[in-house]
């Protein structure tokens, strides 16, 4: 460890790499630490079987912002992938993102009139006001056949919670169609980096400027890395660099289960997730599916949610009352911490997608040098 470095970056996920490869490109000397033994955080993608297998959970990146679309391509060529996931409920599979197909399959409707009226019909005779929580709220958007086959029993798998007892705004996140269109997102652009994501992050990092070390944990020796180095960016839990000062904040874990299987295709889709409540996983990905793999053997991964406790991965944030208020408190901290800049899913308590990641990144990195130049 040398004070010659003008930054330390705490995590090698796209957040931290993003940040040091713009400061490596302003000409700053950046060490980049990762308590896991390889880069890339929860987007790292490892060959198996010729494969490029989502090690953390099924990434596919998505943006509106043709900005963040031209950045991100700059380090891979990515393929024409549309995200269509299936639901399993019991047997019985139907179309995701829930659209004509579904409705058609569930009630024989042909028509988005006819899809619309068996919708209000269902609504009319719950008649809810404001929506108070999730379950309310997925009823006020697509009526009750839909909910209790399709969102449900996977909701509170995910959330380790009554729906009634979430908050509204999770089921804000899933789009209702009166077309034939399977596309899950709205976004127009979206695809898969070909060859996977771990190369992105090994370009971003390859700059003669930039020092990697793996499997070091910046809180064993927290103390020292704060005096040694002028400034820190920092993407682990807020809540944990802060000694838990105010109290733990809440997330959801998740175990995977990875098999590799001797045959070319085990469910046809890269993305099958499980309604119902009995099954215990959320989902399968078969990985090869992302890419258009024609490999021999496939690799599948079932995900299985679970309350989060210390020492485990966290990877979804509860943003509930409760939670945020918790957050707010450490934010405070945190802007009294000068030489540290939060950022991340972790550092900033908030559910981000990749692109949302990257966005949040470049506007640090605009914060850090491009502001400050003008100014």
């Amino acid at each position: 460890m040398t004070a010659s470095y003008d930054y330390l970056v705490v995590g090698s996920g796209l957040f931290g790499s993003t940040f040091a490869y713009e400061a490596a490109k302003r000409g700053k000397r950046v060490k980049v630490i990762d308590k896991r033994l390889h880069i890339g955080g929860n987007i790292y993608t490892e060959n198996i079987e010729g494969i490029n297998v989502h090690k953390y959970g099924a990434h596919i990146f998505h943006t509106n912002n043709k900005k963040i679309w031209d950045y991100i391509n700059q380090f891979a060529e990515f393929n024409r992938y549309t995200n269509s996931p299936i639901a399993n409920y019991k047997g019985e599979i139907y179309n995701l993102p829930f659209n004509m197909n579904t409705f058609n399959k569930l009630w024989g409707v042909v028509t988005p009139e006819q899809a619309a009226a068996k919708i209000e019909e269902q609504k009319a005779k719950i008649q809810i006001g404001q929506p108070k929580n999730m379950e309310e709220q997925a009823i006020s958007l697509i009526g009750t056949d839909i909910y209790y086959k399709l969102i449900k029993g996977y909701t509170e798998k995910q959330w380790g919670r009554e729906a009634s007892e979430l908050p509204a705004f999770i089921i804000k996140r899933l789009p209702v169609r009166f077309t034939y269109n399977n596309n899950y997102f709205n976004d127009k652009y979206q695809g898969i980096p070909i060859g996977g994501y771990t190369q992105i992050i090994e370009k971003m990092l390859s700059s003669e400027l930039i020092d990697v070390e793996l499997g070091t944990d910046f809180l064993d020796r927290k103390d020292e890395y704060l005096k040694k180095y002028p400034k820190i960016i920092y993407t682990g839990m807020i809540d944990q660099f802060f000694n838990y000062l105010y109290g733990s904040l809440e997330y959801r874990s998740l175990d995977f289960k990875t098999e590799i299987l001797d045959i070319k295709n085990f469910q046809g889709n890269a993305v099958v997730n499980y309604t119902d409540s009995e099954t215990p996983f959320t989902r399968i990905i078969e990985h090869k599916h992302f890419e258009f793999g024609t490999q021999p053997k496939t690799v599948i991964t079932k995900e299985y949610p679970k309350e989060w406790e210390k020492g485990d991965e966290p990877y979804y944030p509860m943003n509930d009352q409760r939670n945020n208020k918790i957050y707010r408190q450490y934010r405070q901290l945190a802007e009294k911490t000068p030489n540290v800049i939060f950022g991340g899913r972790l550092g900033m308590y908030k559910y981000y997608d990749m692109h949302q990641v990257i966005g949040a990144a470049l506007a640090v990195v605009n914060a850090e040098f491009d502001d400050k130049r003008m100014s």
